[in-house]
């Protein structure tokens, strides 16, 4: 059977099992659609969190920036994991205490105020259609080059699937989506990793293959990418470039904005108990970190290889996997120099993101037209593909690029169909029930949360169409969006019985505004701006960690002048914190 046939098959297969499961599992309730009815089991529910955290950025975009940018990507490890961390152990027990369906239903109780319940939910707005925005450029890159058709194409296809199962079965059918695609990604990301690691430094565990020696070298992993860097002109794959301010703002960005991600949160709101909520984290980080620390090891494979495949070769003997890439535009070659070989060295990067000619090259290559005139390096190849493409480039059979398919589709998808539903319940409960429409019935509540998501959809699907930077800066950005606007509410709201509405509002309105400014400047309007350029040489990735500091100083500065909360609010506060009660969940 031949490779594109198995892909068919692959994607087929896990297509009709997220239908079939969102059918078995639709909801029928608000409490179904919302929180699956509390009664997820904490085994279930760790698979569903690690699917849910671990999205295409991490499947498709994570190892990609660290293959390209070397130590500098070790943000995005350090950032994501740690923010998992803080938020199971110090956030979501409490929120899951606290006994609300969303965190603008938190947010909106806990500050007394429904101005501050339509402040989050504009906030979950803004976030939330940030990161799918990289989700569905997930969807769109595997369909372009696995089913063979256009990016645009794909983001579509991807709407309508995600469409069907988050609308249909709300949370509960997404649940148990999530823990087949969790399964289905998880055996996708591995699988090839084995394989290479074994090929590479005859090691079969991934991790202990990264610091092995490859193969007839007798030089570790890093020492040979080292030397093959150097040798092309680029910077030692080992040193940063990103000065030591940067990469703390942009880790704590990343570290405190997953303690604030609406998506993940709301995953602690449906187990049956408090102790369950715990126990569910501690799944999820366990799964969470199999994938995390195979991802330094597949980017050092999958760079090792690419170095050692193509520069210095001729485009008519370039292996099949570059025409394969080539025709979903996510790898070109500009021939500078007319020797008809493909020079791969450093250079000026691109500009936004590369424009192609319409007919094909003097050898048959797709060209780019906007590449920078000062750069040595001919061959274009978009970070986004080195895991998709890790499998074909380093030879493996078409099972192995088939299962890859299905779990770069399942990481996008699973993560994808957890925004849409906090937004679609953002929208039905906290916006509709909660402010509007007080009175709206049970059947009616639930038929605006699906409504809600179908239009969520359809503009997710345009973000993917019209996407910012690559997956994982999207994402990144979404991160910041959330540590500069829900984290301080959420730590405040537990830890702090000083803190009012008035301040809280203050907090995430200037915190929000700040970041947001800042990242549409310094992408949009400024897009050539440098360390130089920024705030402090900040970058847009990690700025969300000084509107958090704004934000903090607002919140504060506010609460100091204005009314303490009331006494049933402080009340409340204290019994959350208590420990008393851990085996049941107490609603409010």
């Amino acid at each position: 059977m031949d490779t594109q046939t198995l892909i068919y098959l692959f994607v087929g297969a896990t297509f009709a099992l997220y239908i079939g499961i969102a059918i078995w599992t639709r909801a029928g309730s608000t409490s179904e659609y919302y929180v699956a009815s509390k009664g997820v089991h904490p085994i279930l529910n760790g698979m569903a969190t690690g699917a849910d955290w671990m999205s295409a950025a991490s499947f498709i975009s994570m190892a990609g920036i660290i293959s390209f940018v070397g130590l500098d990507g070790s943000v995005y490890l350090m950032g994501w994991t740690g923010g998992y961390v803080l938020l199971a152990m110090c956030l979501a027990p409490y929120l899951r205490k606290f006994g609300k369906f969303t965190v603008p239903d938190f947010i909106g109780e806990r500050y007394y105020s429904q101005t501050a319940r339509l402040v989050a939910v504009i906030c979950v707005i803004f976030i939330s259609f940030t990161y799918v925005a990289g989700q569905m450029r997930g969807v769109g890159i595997v369909f372009s080059r696995y089913l063979e058709v256009d990016i645009n194409v794909g983001v579509i296809i991807g709407m309508c699937i995600v469409f069907f199962y988050s609308v249909l079965g709300g949370m509960k059918g997404i649940t148990y989506t999530q823990v087949a695609q969790y399964c289905v990604m998880i055996f996708a990301y591995m699988v090839p990793a084995i394989y290479i690691s074994m090929m590479i430094t005859g090691n079969p565990i991934p991790q202990l293959g990264f610091g092995s020696e490859v193969i007839g070298t007798g030089q570790s992993v890093l020492e040979r990418l080292n030397g093959l860097s150097t040798e092309l002109g680029f910077d030692t794959y080992t040193d940063g470039k990103k000065s030591t301010i940067d990469v703390f703002f942009i880790t704590m960005a990343l570290m405190v904005g997953t303690a604030g991600l609406p998506h993940v949160i709301v995953r602690f709101f449906t187990t049956p108990t408090v102790r369950a909520a715990r126990l569910s984290a501690g799944y999820a980080l366990l799964f969470i970190a199999i994938l995390y620390t195979t991802a330094p090891a597949i980017a050092a494979f999958a760079r090792t290889n690419l170095l050692t495949s193509i520069p210095g070769i001729s485009y008519t003997e370039a292996p099949q996997w570059v025409s394969n890439w080539e025709k979903s535009g996510l790898i070109a070659w500009l021939d500078k120099n007319g020797d008809g070989k493909i020079q791969y060295g450093p250079g000026a990067p691109f500009v936004g993101a590369p424009t192609f000619a319409a007919e094909r090259g003097a050898n048959g290559e797709r060209v780019v037209t906007n590449a920078p005139t000062e750069a040595a390096t001919e061959l274009y190849v978009d970070r986004d593909i080195m895991v998709l493409a890790n499998p074909e480039i380093a030879g493996l059979p078409g099972w192995v690029i088939a299962l890859i398919a299905a779990g770069g589709l399942a990481a996008a998808l699973s993560t994808a169909a957890g925004l849409l539903l906090v937004i679609s319940t953002s929208i039905s409960h906290d916006l509709l029930k909660s402010n509007l429409m007080p009175n709206i019935s049970e059947k009616k509540e639930l038929l605006a949360a699906r409504f809600a998501a179908g239009v969520a959809v359809l503009v997710a699907g345009l973000f993917g169409i019209y996407p910012p930077a690559f997956v994982a800066q999207v994402v990144a950005f979404a991160f910041g969006l959330a540590a500069a606007s829900f984290f301080p509410a959420i730590v405040m709201g537990i830890f702090s019985k000083k803190m009012n509405k008035e301040g809280a509002i203050a907090g995430m309105v200037v915190g929000l505004a700040f970041t947001f400014s800042y990242i549409v400047y310094y992408k949009f309007i400024f897009p050539t701006a440098g360390p130089a350029d920024w705030w402090f040489g900040i970058s847009p990735e990690g700025i969300g960690t000084l509107g958090m500091i704004f934000n903090f100083i607002a919140a504060i500065a506010v609460a100091k002048i204005t009314a303490a909360p009331p006494e049933h609010i402080q009340h409340i506060i204290e019994d959350i914190r208590i420990p008393r009660g851990a085996g049941a969940a107490i609603d409010h």
